[in-house]
């Protein structure tokens, strides 16, 4: 049984996504909803996140609004350094904060600013190790920084009991096709 999921996937400048009203979000947001979902049923206590923007922004966004009708649902934001959003303008690093905020569990792994890679290196290994699962939206098609968490996700699978779910562009299409039908069918 999945308990603890860690959320991630690409980073918004990754999927060309520039502004929060880019028609693909609510596609990304619908496909994760899809995926949690079955697993809340299942007995999901905790999203994990690290807070990079894109998927695991959009993530929190999500989980914020289920925690309306699933209010024993709870994420944490665990990042690989202090300060990640300090070069972040200053509409993100606010979004970032009210995010923060609203989280059930907050903290910096390594408690120093960026030093080097290895940090985002130590956060990968952290969360997968502690927690059941991953749910990744990544596509083999289109490289990108996921694929660093993926390879770890599957090396960590073969020795241990963990689950991986994984949204790719084909999910993602299915899930457009179904938000234009409904959107077809509420305009007749």
């Amino acid at each position: 049984m999945v308990k603890r999921l860690v959320v991630t996937g690409y980073k918004q400048h990754e999927l060309g996504i520039f502004n929060d009203s880019h028609p693909g979000i609510p596609i990304i947001k619908k496909a994760i909803q899809n995926q949690l979902l079955p697993l809340i049923e299942e007995g999901l206590e905790w999203i994990i996140l690290s807070g990079q923007q894109g998927v695991e922004t959009w993530t929190s966004e999500l989980v914020a609004e289920m925690k309306k009708e699933f209010p024993e649902l709870k994420y944490a934001i665990i990042t690989p350094f202090l300060d990640q959003e300090k070069n972040w303008n200053e509409q993100k690093q606010e979004k970032y904060r009210n995010l923060l905020f609203q989280a059930d569990f907050q903290t910096s792994l390594t408690k120093k600013p960026y030093e080097a890679p290895w940090q985002f290196i130590e956060k990968n290994k952290f969360l997968i190790r502690n927690s059941d699962g991953i749910l990744i939206v990544y596509d083999e098609e289109n490289d990108g920084s996921p694929k660093y968490m993926k390879k770890l996700a599957e090396q960590y699978a073969e020795k241990e009991d963990y689950s991986i779910f994984i949204i790719d562009a084909y999910d993602l299409q299915l899930i457009a096709e179904e938000i234009a039908e409904e959107e077809r069918n509420n305009f007749i």
